[in-house]
């Protein structure tokens, strides 16, 4: 029912040149073996470990009712964070370029395939599965893809401290949280990833987009290096 409600839709809007985004059935396999110690989907699926999933295309992160979400997860929903193809796809292939302090354990999956597998088998479990288009490959951005030269750069702590005076404005430089999450003591990795993710607007706050594509490649590793490196 839902594949026939899922074909009829592309059929109305036109979205059937597309090819499908995955496997399903492979999909479910995948879910039965790495997400289904901590979440639970379908008719009867209940919070557990990890927020149920039913129904998530579509939906804010943070929002499941009765979950208790990390500080992180909650903010990044209130910042705009909606879950899509391209958002679940950045969020599954490295959870800490969307929500840099989620609390769920898990590392990544890095190939491609299997992650279109996992998101067709999520998307037959949405409430309106007939508004989800199927994406063309260029279509779907996931995790920034950073060239090993920028990854490389060797940011200078001392020029990171000069411009941290903009980030200092909402940002504490004793690590406190008070409404604003913390940067201090931020592997230089994260740090990157996550600017760069503001960049290419995968992370949705717009103040942040704006700051980070002021920055050059250059100033991203300095503000990295000082804040990894803030006694």
């Amino acid at each position: 029912m839902i594949r026939a409600a899922l074909v009829l839709g592309m059929m109305l809007t036109g979205a059937a040149t597309a090819g499908p985004i995955g496997d399903a059935d492979r999909g479910a396999a995948l879910f039965q073996r790495q997400c289904s110690a901590c979440h639970q989907i379908g008719p009867e699926a209940i919070n557990r470990v990890g927020p149920r999933l039913t129904g998530l295309f579509g939906r804010r992160a943070g929002s499941v009712e009765g979950f208790d979400y990390s500080k992180s997860m909650a903010r990044m929903g209130s910042d705009g964070l909606v879950w899509t193809m391209q958002t679940l796809d950045a969020y599954i292939e490295n959870p800490k370029v969307l929500v840099s302090a989620t609390r769920m354990r898990f590392r990544g999956l890095q190939d491609e395939q299997a992650r279109s597998d996992l998101i067709a088998f999520l998307r037959e479990w949405s409430d309106r599965p007939r508004d989800i288009p199927e994406a063309e490959p260029t279509a779907r951005r996931s995790t920034p893809q950073l060239s090993p030269e920028v990854l490389a750069i060797r940011g200078d702590p001392e020029f990171g401290a000069y411009l941290s005076s903009e980030c200092s404005t909402c940002h504490q430089r004793d690590g406190s949280d008070q409404g604003i999450p913390s940067i201090t003591h931020w592997p230089p990795e994260d740090f990157v990833l996550a600017m760069h993710a503001y960049r290419q607007k995968l992370r949705p706050h717009p103040v942040m987009q704006m700051m980070a594509g002021r920055l050059t490649e250059e100033e991203i590793a300095a503000l990295a290096a000082y804040y990894a490196g803030i006694d």
